[in-house]
């Protein structure tokens, strides 16, 4: 076994699902199956059960799965660590964003960080909001930027902004105009699976006013749902700075929801059981920064919520 095979068994035990870990591991799928067949053959022993619904582990399977986190873990302490005998004024951080705030401004906070921190080498990790939950509890990211983070006495977090999410369909000329709660839940919809925040925000409200929520298509990926909507095989509640550009261009349209509007909290939150970031408020006013041209794209979508930075 080496470091990428442990590194690629926890990412599909994570996932539960071979098609979507190749996706967070940026690998192609059959290379991924390969690895883990390579691991089941050095060890002699099935470490997943491959079913219709995904793979889950094994006896055997739960165990590598326990020891690999630990050594990822002990692997990226070391480096750091190491790193760090270099020169005592660089820390190394480790910031997990989702996929749609990366493509909408995460080029933005890493060039803020650089030239507002000087201090700090940063590296972004790619997930949705629940995973990267679960990564910064097993010391897998130090800092996380995502959207509603439970109150849990293991994290520390800070609001940062709430935004309101938008029905995403076909144009058919009403971009723009609101559009009921209700009437928006009329359609099928192309949605992310349940855990995912903004599937929980709108399930949540769904089920307050006694309202089916009608999925036909379950995909993780962002892409994959505006494709969908294109085509005209469902309709979508997605983040309006994630459609902003198809929405330009004519090829999507997104209304506001209202009555009542459907809201999300982003935070960036650190471990409360891990040592402290040195350099966290620096880091903190330079994401602050860098989230103001998303703030002027969502305009009265959004709502920032800087008291606890000020």
């Amino acid at each position: 076994m080496n470091f990428r095979q442990l590194k690629y068994f926890v990412g599909v035990v994570d996932a539960g699902n071979m098609t979507r870990a190749a996706e967070q591991l940026h690998v192609a799928q059959t290379a991924l199956g390969m690895q883990i067949r390579q691991i089941e053959e050095d060890l002699g022993i099935s470490l997943l059960v491959r079913h219709s619904r995904g793979v889950e582990p094994t006896a055997a399977g739960k165990l590598l799965y326990s020891r690999a986190r630990d050594i990822l873990r002990l692997i990226e302490e070391t480096r750091r660590e190491v790193s760090a005998c270099e020169g005592d004024d660089v820390e190394a951080v480790r910031l997990g964003i989702t996929p749609a705030l990366m493509l909408a401004c995460g080029s933005d906070i890493a060039i803020a960080v650089r030239e507002r921190v000087p201090g700090v080498s940063l590296s972004m990790v790619e997930a949705m909001s629940h995973v990267l939950v679960e990564m910064l509890s097993r010391g897998e990211v130090d800092l996380i930027l995502c959207y509603d983070i439970p109150d849990l006495p293991q994290v520390s977090r800070t609001a940062f902004l709430q935004d309101e999410l938008v029905l995403v369909t076909q144009p058919d000329g009403r971009n723009g105009r609101p559009i009921p709660f209700a009437d928006a839940l009329e359609r099928n919809f192309a949605m992310p699976e349940e855990g995912d925040t903004v599937r929980s925000a709108v399930s949540r409200v769904a089920r307050d006013l006694g309202l089916e929520l009608k999925v036909a298509y379950e995909v993780r990926s962002v892409s994959a749902m505006k494709s969908l909507v294109n085509r005209g095989l469902a309709a979508s509640i997605l983040p309006y700075f994630s459609v902003v550009d198809d929405v330009r261009a004519g090829t999507l349209d997104a209304q506001p929801i209202a009555m009542p509007p459907i809201r999300r909290t982003l935070f960036l939150a650190s471990s409360a059981q891990r040592p402290s970031i040195r350099n966290e408020i620096g880091i903190a006013g330079a994401v602050r920064t860098a989230l103001t041209g998303l703030i002027e794209t969502l305009g009265p979508l959004a709502y920032p919520l800087w008291n606890k930075l000020d």
